[in-house]
């Protein structure tokens, strides 16, 4: 069984888009009014224990997420495609590379998590640890990775979606992979065209990591910074979002 998914448009260039830890296989719909579809067909997928596939079980890894996008892509008889991955999903495309770099086109890495992990100090690892089962938590989380600067209903909206649509255990799963996994060995290098967009009001994953990682290990890497967006740009700035990727699937 393949896991679910959403899919947009009917155009020649495929793309599979990879969603973030607090997200699920809708993270494209503020953009579908941008989204050329004549042009591009996208499937947003949603990993084990999210959004179509929260009855699916698993180990909840990176690896697993990267295996069922490689298998969804065979299903839907893609040869080769290009990736869209954000945040935990910025890791999961990477590894989708490692595993099958001939079939991959071109990447776009939105606000990602590097194929080295992420470091926490103590107090940082008990509130992502504690938002799988605090929504307290995962507002304080949304709410310092976007500044400080949006909506309360906003805020909470996003958290109490994230807690309606992803299972406890796999959301506490997921942070233990993305956090802890570092595969940038095997990532090292790759001339893979990559664009990594993040947002002027991320303090989480800002420009100064992604040249520290993405910019240093990609030879055709290149860094786009949105204005008025932090963390989740598909929300924030949508359109923005949406021109910037096709703007470079298209090269």
């Amino acid at each position: 069984m393949t896991n679910g998914y959403k899919s947009f448009g009917h155009g020649d260039h495929k793309v599979m888009v990879l969603h973030g830890w607090f997200g699920d296989d809708t993270m494209f719909d503020p953009m579908r009014d941008a989204l050329s579809l004549d042009t591009f067909t996208y499937a947003m997928m949603a990993y084990r224990g999210y959004g179509q596939s929260r009855a699916l079980r698993g180990a909840y890894t990176i690896d697993e997420i990267a295996a069922d996008a490689l298998a969804l892509a065979d299903a839907l008889e893609w040869e080769s495609f290009s990736l869209v991955g954000h945040s935990m999903g910025g890791m999961a495309v990477q590894k989708v590379l490692a595993e099958a770099p001939a079939r991959v086109r071109r990447i776009v890495a939105v606000t990602p998590v590097p194929a080295s992990g992420v470091p926490f100090d103590a107090e940082g690892w008990k509130l992502f640890e504690g938002a799988a089962r605090n929504i307290d938590n995962r507002r304080a989380i949304i709410d310092f990775s976007t500044g400080g600067r949006l909506a309360k209903p906003w805020i909470d909206h996003m958290a109490r979606y994230s807690a309606e649509t992803s299972v406890v255990e796999a959301f506490a799963s997921y942070l233990q992979s993305w956090a802890k996994s570092d595969f940038s060995a095997a990532i090292k290098g790759h001339p893979v065209p990559i664009k990594v967009i993040v947002g002027a009001h991320d303090p989480a994953l800002p420009a100064e990591v992604m040249h520290s990682t993405f910019l240093a290990w990609y030879p055709n890497a290149e860094l786009e910074v949105l204005a008025n967006a932090g963390h989740y740009p598909m929300n924030e700035t949508p359109v923005a979002l949406a021109s910037s990727i096709e703007a470079f699937l298209r090269e």
